[in-house]
């Protein structure tokens, strides 16, 4: 299992980070134009427990491939959680946080993630999965100060 851990800071309010982080309709925004990220289905609202959500993502050689996942858990205003049911992870359980500070709000995600084939899969992390999902987080660090501005 492995984890990947980010916190940004961003001057704004934390019903307008909520606003934005809990529609589905904004993770294309924040998500590098490489990856190819498109919704399928499941963004006509904002997130609410239960919700499967999916995507057509090209992680790879573009290569398209589908993603699905399930808001597990959502506490209005403060945090949710995104399962993927069906894609390219073993296991993927990436938790959103947002919480108020002086003049602005502290985001923090938390993805604890499996990739599949055992060693194979451990290689492949060193050597490509892990930089992505860096690269893909500093992509979504980048956008979000020049959407809301840096703290």
């Amino acid at each position: 299992m492995k984890t990947l851990q980010r916190k940004q800071l961003l001057p704004i309010s934390p019903a307008e980070a909520w606003q934005f982080l809990s529609d589905p309709k904004n993770l294309k925004t924040i998500t590098p134009d490489y990856m190819g990220f498109e919704i399928v289905s499941g963004d006509d609202r904002s997130i609410f427990p239960g919700q499967i959500i999916q995507y057509k993502v090209s992680p790879l050689l573009g290569i398209k491939m589908n993603w699905v996942t399930e808001i597990t858990h959502v506490v209005d205003g403060a945090f949710f959680v995104d399962e993927q049911r069906f894609g390219p992870y073993t296991f993927w359980h990436h938790k959103h946080f947002i919480k108020a500070v002086e003049n602005g709000v502290e985001m923090e995600d938390i993805v604890d993630y499996k990739l599949p084939m055992g060693f194979l899969g451990d290689i492949t992390h060193q050597l490509y999965v892990k930089k992505q999902l860096e690269a893909i987080f500093d992509f979504r660090e980048k956008k979000l100060i020049e959407l809301f501005g840096k703290y």
